[in-house]
């Protein structure tokens, strides 16, 4: 053998450990890729909240009164078979016997809404369920699904917030705020069953409520941008509400706000919602011979933009 051949002996496996560390570099450089970069590097949007008929017919008001939720509790379904839909039949069919039911869904392509958040729901224990509106995440089976799973259950809890005037504040390890695991329930209101979601299904994907509670607050803070609006959906148990729908043939379509004379209507240029995008209404206005409806405080939508899918009642 000759020293060229020796020598290509020689540096063969050294060769090949060179290769071999740097690709467990890469490995533990992917791996240390937080979840929230991943969903922030990639773009992952939402799914937008949809609507479904549930069947709890138990409707009470939270301790403040109807429409008066004090915060958001996250839970997970433990059922890696199962996703949002399946869970919505599951908890439609079976609440009587399994005492139990929640307002929402979210699993990687769908965020399912079944219960008006303005009423409490028995997910929780006595404490939470008077407080707390609260979403189950359905378990998946790869990262990508998981990042986009949480980030719709993050999403939901900001339009949860941002609805009822209330601003994202974690309330685990400390016992207050608008944000809680059913594991920080269940620490400081043992009356929540023992449960200790979602702590454990977010270990395993090594997530935590404060990465959470941080990705909440990124779409709390998006949907306080005046360059996008928020495209709340409509709750169907609204009933003292219209209901306007935005026109599928437009992309989209821009708000108006009322002046301080209380007649003036003026074009918002940044603000924008989508075509064919439902909205609850409360309250109407002429002005230069067009009827402007209400969808926020001050955002109204104009009447040649939308159609009325159900009228105010007593308008």
């Amino acid at each position: 053998m000759d020293l060229r051949q020796r020598i290509i002996r020689l540096w063969k496996p050294i060769v090949g450990l060179v290769v071999f560390l740097c690709s467990l570099s890469f490995a533990q450089t992917a791996q240390a890729q937080t979840i929230n970069e991943y969903i922030e590097q990639n773009n992952i949007q939402p799914n937008e909240i949809h609507q479904v008929n549930g069947t709890f017919d138990q409707k009470f008001g939270y301790r403040n009164g109807v429409g008066k939720p004090e915060g958001v509790v996250i839970h997970e379904t433990a059922d890696s078979n199962a996703s949002a839909w399946d869970e919505v039949t599951y908890f439609n069919r079976e609440w009587p016997n399994i005492q139990a039911y929640v307002h929402a869904f979210a699993d990687a392509n769908n965020i399912l809404q079944i219960h008006s958040a303005d009423y409490g729901v028995w997910g929780a224990g006595p404490w939470a369920n008077s407080r707390m509106i609260q979403i189950e995440l359905c378990e998946v089976n790869n990262y990508d699904d998981f990042a986009r799973s949480v980030n719709n259950q993050a999403y939901f809890t900001a339009v949860m917030l941002k609805r009822y005037g209330l601003t994202p504040s974690l309330a685990d390890e400390r016992g207050y705020g608008t944000i809680w695991s059913h594991n920080a329930i269940n620490q400081y209101h043992p009356s929540a069953g023992g449960h200790t979601d979602p702590i454990g299904y977010f270990n395993k994907w090594g997530y935590t409520m404060w990465q959470f509670y941080q990705l909440v607050q990124y779409h709390y803070g998006r949907l306080n941008d005046d360059n996008s609006a928020n495209n709340t959906p409509v709750a169907e148990d609204n009933s003292d509400k219209g209901v306007i729908k935005v026109l599928d043939s437009l992309s989209a379509t821009h708000l108006y706000k009322l002046g301080d004379d209380g007649v003036t209507m003026t074009w918002k240029p940044s603000r924008l919602v989508s075509g064919g995008s439902s909205w609850l209404t409360d309250k109407t206005t002429t002005y230069d011979g067009h009827t402007y409806y209400r969808v926020s405080s001050n955002e109204w939508v104009l009447d040649n933009q939308c159609t009325v899918t159900r009228a105010i009642p007593n308008k």
